[in-house]
């Protein structure tokens, strides 16, 4: 009687461990299936470029935008790479390249950096800089 216990026991964490196994990759593959741009895209006409690289789970995608605009921000959202809500602290991006980064779900986010550091400033206010790289990177 113990001894099939103990295999049921077994069995029952195999199966527990097989499916967050199968959570965490779903997760993965959820995240880069909503992404609108898999392969690097240059946009717009305008005379400033800005270089914005999005990284989420080890794959990345690169755009390059040809803009008027004044910030990173407004470039990024005439080109409907980026999408948020309006926080105390300025826009809060909740959405890049179709893919959705929800704090109060998973505490993941969208971390904004500029040359491999992170921004002090917001993507909505940081100003386009000619030969700085921009990255949307999704962080936990």
């Amino acid at each position: 009687m113990k001894r099939t216990m103990k295999q049921t026991l077994a069995i029952l964490l195999a199966l527990v461990l097989m499916t967050a196994l199968i959570s965490c990759n779903k997760e993965e593959t959820d995240l880069w299936e909503n992404a609108v741009y898999t392969e690097d895209q240059t946009f717009g006409e305008g005379a400033k470029t800005v270089i914005v690289e999005v990284k989420a789970q080890e794959k990345n995608v690169k755009f390059t935008i040809k803009t008027d605009k004044e910030t990173v921000g407004a470039a990024l959202l005439e080109h409907g790479i980026i999408e948020g809500e309006e926080g105390p602290y300025g826009m809060y991006v909740k959405k890049v390249n179709g893919m959705t980064a929800d704090y109060d779900v998973d505490q993941h986010y969208w971390a904004f950096y500029a040359n491999g550091e992170i921004s002090m400033t917001g993507v909505d206010v940081t100003e386009i800089s000619e030969g700085v790289t921009y990255q949307m990177v999704y962080e936990k």
